[in-house]
This record gives C-alpha cells, structure tokens and sequence, in this order.
C-alpha cells in the first residue's frame, strides 16, 4: 500500500507561484509513475501533469503547457507540482496519484491516490 499527502495549496492572486507536494509512505516510488490531477467544483476531473519512473519524460495538460512542471524526488519519495504564472482557472482541488509502471494521462490507471489540497486563484 502507498498513501499520498498533498500539501502547499492556498489562496493567492493571479500571477502568483505554487509549488505542491506529494509525500509517499509504504513504499519507495522508484517503480512508480506519478501524475497530478484537479477538479474545480462543478467541473469533471482533469488530468494536470504527469512524470514516468526514471523522471525524465514528462507529459502536461496544453492547458498548464509552459507553466507547471512536475518533477519528483526518490530520495525523498515525494512529488512535485511547481505552478507558476496562476490563473483565476487554476482554481481547484490538486491530487496526486501514483501507479506501477508507465505514467498515464488517465485518473482510473492510478492505484493510489491522495485526498487533495485545494488551490485559489483569485484577485
């Protein structure tokens, strides 16, 4: 089993910068693709960034293109969401998930997943 904690969500205005983090426990993430995801209220999930194994290959939404950059650390066995240049519809709740094997663009491939931290973009 693997439990996921989000955390660095808050408030901030458009423009700002925020860097969430994904913490791993149970096992180390180094077989493991990760991948971050959001849902605004009323809206249906979508699929935010995601990193393979090695953390070399990447892969973004053409919605956060140029702005978010995922990246993780082994070492540490944690993931990263870096979001800069945050716009008032970035607002949502973030989550990170996790999954053996190849990263996926697609929620339901991921076999853990945390609960979330919320994001507010807003002036």
């Amino acid at each position: 089993q693997v439990q996921l904690v989000e955390s660095g969500g808050g408030t901030v205005q458009p423009g700002d910068s925020l860097r969430l983090s994904c913490t791993a426990t149970g096992r180390a993430l180094t077989r493991y693709a990760m991948a971050w995801f959001r849902q605004a209220p009323g809206k249906e999930r979508e699929f935010v960034a995601s990193i393979d194994a090695t953390g070399q290959h990447t892969t973004e939404a053409n919605s956060v293109l140029g702005r978010f950059t995922i990246s993780r650390d082994d070492a540490k066995n944690m993931g990263y969401l870096q979001m800069n240049s945050l716009k008032p519809e970035d607002t949502a709740v973030y989550r990170c998930a996790v999954r053996f094997g190849m990263k996926s663009s697609t929620w339901t491939a991921y076999t853990y997943r945390g609960q979330g931290t919320q994001v507010t973009v807003s002036a």
